[in-house]
């Protein structure tokens, strides 16, 4: 009989009890699929005693994730502890260093870090696999590097933080504020531990790197990108967007242009028909567009114990059938470092301020959009009570550094309380 494939699991949380209990009941059906066992030798964790709702007492134990990974029994170390450095940073590069190839679920350490080690692991013949750190359960990676290997991408988009979506689509569904819902969230244990992480955009942006790096075949650039969270999208945007046909989605977008690579993740309005606009709860989407394939739509859960766990295995069963694909797609010496876009090409922006009740106040807000060469498409007034006046414009194309400029104005004009909101609206 063929040998097993011999896994280290270190962390064991969510994800990591989810890939035992895989590894476990489907032990039978993964053989063979494979075509040769896929077997659990060691495990490692904070704490031996926690009950994980999984039988442990058949794998060998260490305290130290660096001996699990250095360890002669383990062939493959499934990385699931999570943070850019430290315990996670320190046991993949001992496996790397002993020609081992690491499964992760670590968007944060490779967004960070994944150019030093993908050079590691292809000096030691070895490689890192990252399925289930973008987009929880949806096989983008494998998409990209397999499926539609015989493409030149052109963009790619999505919803990468099911936190942030579900925080906006019960907003919007139930009709109630940001800090409530975000209460709420947290309380059904949707956020991180460090909340910014999510409604900054800053897990989906590492996400995002890592999908433009295997996508355009660039180094990953994690600074390249411009971040910028939903912590001011309020409830009356989310229903001013709907009554135009429009949702609000943390929208995440990496095309090559001619100014460079293009990279950002933002608050957007997207067209409550498109796909995008009627994802809701915590789903995750990723849009990939390619010269041969045209554009193609991945939809699914993008976190939670199954499918990240199921992730984690599909990489398994390649590594367990011997396919081996480079870290980021292709060999690391020919990955190209990116120049980051000085500009997003031009849309049109949803802005919404508001305005002293006073005549004259309209005409003053229309004059500094229009010396700062931004052209208004349409306007809107909403019922108020004075001395303010809600108002709402929607911009021709524009670019973001022309709005900036106006909004940099508008507090000389006196007719500007508070700080506007602009968002962009994505095609």
């Amino acid at each position: 009989m063929t040998a097993p494939l011999r896994l280290g699991i270190a962390g064991l949380g969510t994800v990591g009890a989810g890939v035992v209990k895989i590894v476990r009941r489907q032990a039978g059906m993964l053989q063979t699929r494979a075509g040769r066992p896929v077997a659990i030798t060691a495990v490692t964790a904070r704490s031996r005693d926690k009950d994980r709702g999984v039988p442990l007492g058949d794998y060998g134990w260490e305290d130290d994730p660096v001996a699990l990974a250095s360890r002669d029994d383990v062939d493959i170390l499934v990385e699931l502890m999570g943070g850019a450095d430290g315990p996670a940073k320190a046991a993949t590069e001992a496996a790397l260093d002993l020609g081992k190839t690491v499964v992760t679920a670590n968007k944060a350490m490779l967004a960070l870090h994944g150019q030093a080690l993908a050079e590691r692991a292809e000096a030691q013949n070895a490689t890192i696999r990252f399925e289930a750190a973008v987009a929880g359960g949806i096989p983008v990676m494998k998409s990209l590097t397999e499926g539609l290997a015989g493409n030149q991408i052109t963009r790619v988009m999505g919803v990468m933080n099911g936190t942030c979506n579900y925080i906006l689509t019960r907003m919007g569904d139930a009709g109630l504020p940001y800090d409530e819902v975000f209460a709420e969230a947290n309380a059904l244990g949707y956020l991180e531990a460090d909340p910014t992480l999510d409604v900054g955009g800053i897990d989906a942006a590492h996400k995002l790197t890592l999908l433009a790096s295997v996508a355009f075949g660039t180094t990953p650039d994690f600074t390249g990108i411009e971040i910028e969270g939903i912590e001011r999208v309020s409830i009356d945007d989310i229903r001013h967007a709907a009554d135009m046909g429009f949702a609000i989605k943390l929208l995440g977008v990496a095309q090559p242009t001619a100014r460079g690579l293009e990279q950002r993740m933002s608050p957007c309005l997207v067209p409550l028909a498109s796909p995008l606009g009627q994802l809701d709860g915590a789903t995750n989407m990723v849009v990939l567009e390619g010269d041969a394939v045209g554009q193609i739509v991945l939809r699914g859960a993008g976190a939670g114990e199954g499918p990240t766990a199921s992730a984690v295995m599909g990489d398994v069963m390649d590594l367990a059938r011997g396919l081996t694909v480079p870290t980021f797609g292709q060999p690391v010496s020919s990955l190209t470092q990116p120049k980051p876009a000085q500009a997003a090409a031009p849309a049109p922006y949803y802005l919404r301020m508001t305005l002293s009740d006073k005549p004259g106040a309209m005409a003053k807000v229309a004059t500094a959009l229009g010396e700062a060469g931004v052209s208004i498409d349409r306007m809107r007034q909403y019922q108020h009570e004075a001395p303010e006046a809600p108002v709402l414009f929607v911009t021709h194309k524009t670019t973001r550094a022309a709005l900036d400029d106006a909004l940099a104005a508008f507090p000389a004009t006196g007719v500007v309380t508070g700080d506007p909101v602009a968002l962009r609206i994505e095609s």
